[in-house]
């Protein structure tokens, strides 16, 4: 039987969709099974982790850090063995230690968590991870952090009852902080308004105090000049009167003298009165 061009074209046509059809679904089968792939545990990784456990439920929890951190040599990748190991360190940590310590079990455990709370693929150990940053947060008494950690965790894992309660405790402490914080800023301001009041009392004291020492020393200088000034007077009256007289050039003379002492006089008046008036720019100029 001979086969036409158009029986031939359309044979071709259906065995070409066929293929295609038959490569799409292939292609289906290895993408779902490569989503549905998890890393396989290894044997010394599963063993570890076992002994860790055993070891941590008898509260042996160095040496379930060791097992642990063997774990994480046969398996770097295991966010498991990492959890397990945060959790081992938090139990020989101190959370009131200093945070720059990293000696500190417990720093060690918060960097741990801190990159299972971003990076883990598992979101249920993601929010196991939220949940002991928030325990370790409400120890330091940094209740808005344990807030923000403890509402994390509930996002992962909705049913964590442990976390909704730990929440609402972390909530309650915060707004007592806050309240406290409150209140000791009032006690300040009030200090500090009382402080200020006593300081500027005190300071126009010594101010008035210093004023009128000033004046009263001017008003000595001011005595003692006027007292120079009426002996020299004297003494000039009576050179005349024993002189019976004086030439013109002695009476220039004798006026040359008064006024040079007098110009001296106002000069010395002068800078006494630039004297104080610096004095108090620098007394009102004082900061407090």
């Amino acid at each position: 039987m001979k086969l036409t061009s158009n029986k031939i074209k359309r044979a071709s046509s259906n065995l070409l969709k066929a293929v295609l059809i038959v490569m799409i679904a292939l292609a289906g089968t290895n993408v779902a099974q490569a989503a549905d792939k998890k890393p396989k545990m290894t044997k010394r990784e599963r063993v570890c982790l076992r002994n860790g456990n055993k070891l941590y439920e008898k509260k042996r929890y160095a040496e379930a850090e060791v097992e642990y951190r063997k774990a994480l040599q046969a398996n770097p990748a295991s966010e498991k063995a990492q959890f397990n190991l945060a959790t081992a360190l938090m139990r020989q940590g101190n959370a009131t230690a200093q945070q720059n310590d990293e000696k500190n079990p417990m720093n060690q455990a918060e960097g741990i968590l801190t990159n299972l709370a971003k990076g883990a693929q598992d979101k249920q150990l993601r929010g196991k991870a939220c949940y002991d940053l928030g325990n370790i947060s409400y120890s330091r008494q940094d209740y808005g952090k344990a807030v923000e950690y403890y509402k994390h965790a509930l996002r992962c894992d909705p049913n964590d009852e442990q976390a909704r309660h730990n929440l609402r405790l972390a909530q309650l402490k915060k707004q007592q902080q806050d309240q406290n914080k409150d209140k000791n800023q009032d006690k300040n301001q009030d200090q500090n308004k009382d402080q200020n009041k006593d300081q500027n009392k005190d300071q126009n004291k010594d101010q008035n105090k210093d004023q009128n020492k000033d004046k009263q020393d001017q008003n000595k200088d001011q005595q003692n000049q006027n007292k120079d000034q009426q002996n020299q007077n004297n003494k000039d009256r009576q050179q005349q009167q024993q002189q019976g007289g004086m030439s013109q050039q002695n009476a220039e003379q004798v006026l040359k003298a008064m006024q040079d002492r007098e110009r001296a006089t106002q000069q010395r008046i002068n800078a006494q009165q630039a004297q104080q008036q610096r004095h108090e720019r620098q007394r009102t100029g004082n900061k407090w």
